[in-house]
């Protein structure tokens, strides 16, 4: 395309929640054109009424802006080139599927479809495929086999009608793709696509070239699944005498076993989401808890290689490093472990001040008094546990003994730690912690090794049972750093409660 402004579009179809790989295909649009200085464009093809679903288009609008990728031009932020909506355009498309006709590059076809059934049914009985194209047309019921009049008769009566694209015979098509390269394809094998449709509604086909064409687009990025539409829709650019953008077509997402594509099934199997939001019963990736600038790194590199080691990329980044020349032909596995491990990158390098508010919402659905705990205390207990958590909503069992003093010990603990002689060891350690002033982590610990060298104690027959007693399990960070942040009373009260308990 001559055009020197990037024009991109990101064109899905409102029947269902937007699933992750149209998120990356919409992201590798949005990188595209914000790298090029460019325009990164919604549409929504919604031309097959029969599939639309409610509250889809709300959806992928909703999914686009949680992800960052905010559009320049689409529904409800009108440009210059709108409306946005297929079916707000279709007094647009009979006019370019006349056009056609009238160069004999297309034409009318009356096949019923019972007609059509029969003659796909006898051709699988002689084991073949019936395409409706050059070999055939002629003896089919269509404006090609049927004189002028004829035709015009049909149609004066009201006869339903498609209208199909003429492929020519015997021509071979070069296609360039800048992630496939050079594509030749033998215009034999093609069928006659329909362009138009019988309820007055362009097909996918010819709605999408002519908005491409008006929308002045100047690169399609789009899915693999669309590469076997490449040689119509560069016929017909050909065939309106318009020069065509320049195209690529991305990997598909693998399932993590590595065959086939990636689809919602194998996230309900594996426990893992597969749409950005969630979407009546299956979850999303905000909901499960992850933050979407780790979802957009993620999708990234799924098909796409920076070069370096590099691995993560906020997004003005990835606008900088990402070129088309750089993605991928084959598939990309997806690997449900290493999105986690991209949301723990992110999780460890927010500020814990951020972490302590998005935690606090999670004490308040646990009832937690807020009044108790000043914002400053949260964040201490953050950074003393969010080296061990993958999601914000992990905080808690990791540091709920922060704030609620154990009512039980797990057995197994129990058994291992509480010997017969450790009821005595604690209640010795009750009474040096009771006379401790500076109740700091540092001044504890030095009083209470201290205290342990000179008895000649392991530190085995102390350390784990104290953890025991005051976390009520195994787990946590150094004890010391606990018994500051609960404070003197606190570890005394827990001490005594384990002593009479177990």
């Amino acid at each position: 395309m001559s055009q020197s402004k990037v024009r991109v579009r990101f064109a899905p179809s409102p029947t269902g929640p937007l699933h992750i790989g149209g998120v990356r295909t919409a992201l590798f649009n949005y990188l595209f054109a914000k790298k090029h200085g460019g325009d990164f464009i919604l549409r929504i093809e919604d031309t097959d009424q029969n599939r639309y679903v409610e509250g889809a288009e709300n959806y992928i609008v909703d999914a686009l802006n949680w992800c960052g990728l905010s559009f320049d031009e689409g529904p409800g932020k009108e440009g210059a080139f709108g409306p946005y909506r297929q079916s707000e355009r279709k007094h647009l498309y009979k006019k370019y599927a006349d056009e056609l006709i009238e160069k004999d590059m297309a034409y009318y076809a009356f096949d019923t479809a019972d007609s059509l059934n029969a003659h796909r049914k006898d051709h699988e009985e002689k084991g073949k495929t019936f395409i409706y194209n050059w070999h055939n047309r002629l003896k089919l019921d269509n404006s090609l086999a049927l004189t002028k009049e004829e035709t015009q008769e049909k149609l004066d009566n009201g006869d339903a009608y498609v209208i199909r694209f003429k492929t020519p015979e015997n021509e071979t098509l070069v296609l360039q793709d800048v992630i496939r390269g050079t594509i030749t394809i033998d215009t034999n094998v093609l069928d006659d696509k329909v362009l138009y449709k019988s309820d007055g509604m362009p097909t996918y086909h010819l709605a999408n070239i002519v908005d491409d064409h008006l929308m002045e687009i100047s690169h399609v990025i789009r899915g693999e699944e669309w590469l076997p539409s490449l040689a119509l829709h560069q016929q017909l650019y050909d065939a309106f005498g318009w020069s065509a953008p320049t195209f690529a077509h991305l990997p598909l997402i693998m399932k993590p076993v590595g065959k086939g594509k990636l689809s919602k099934r194998d996230g309900e199997k594996l426990g893992f989401p597969v749409f950005p939001l969630s979407w009546n019963e299956s979850t999303g990736y905000k909901e499960e808890g992850y933050f979407s600038e780790a979802v957009v790194n993620f999708l990234a590199l799924l098909g796409w290689n920076p070069g370096t080691e590099q691995e993560i990329f906020r997004l003005e980044e990835l606008v900088k490093e990402f070129s088309l020349e750089r993605v991928n032909k084959s598939g990309a596995r997806f690997d449900p472990d290493k999105t986690k491990w991209y949301n723990q990158q992110y999780l460890q390098n927010k500020k814990d001040a951020e972490l302590a508010s998005l935690y606090k919402i999670i004490l308040a659905e646990k009832q937690i008094p807020s009044q108790e705990y000043n914002d400053e205390w949260i964040e201490k207990v953050v950074s003393l546990i969010k080296e061990r958590a993958v999601f914000v909503k992990d905080f808690w069992g990791l540091s709920d003994y922060f704030f609620v003093a154990p009512t039980s010990y797990p057995e197994k603990a129990v058994k291992k730690q509480w010997k017969e002689g450790t009821p005595d060891i604690m209640k010795e350690v009750l009474s040096i912690i009771s006379t401790i002033e500076d109740f700091s982590s540092a001044n504890v610990e030095t009083i209470v090794k201290k205290w342990i060298t000179d008895k000649e104690l392991s530190f085995g027959k102390v350390m784990p049972p104290l953890r025991l007693v005051i976390v009520g399990d195994m787990k946590g960070p150094h004890i010391f750093d606990i018994l500051e942040m609960i404070g003197k009373e606190e570890a005394i009260a827990r001490i005594k409660k384990a002593i009479n308990t177990l």
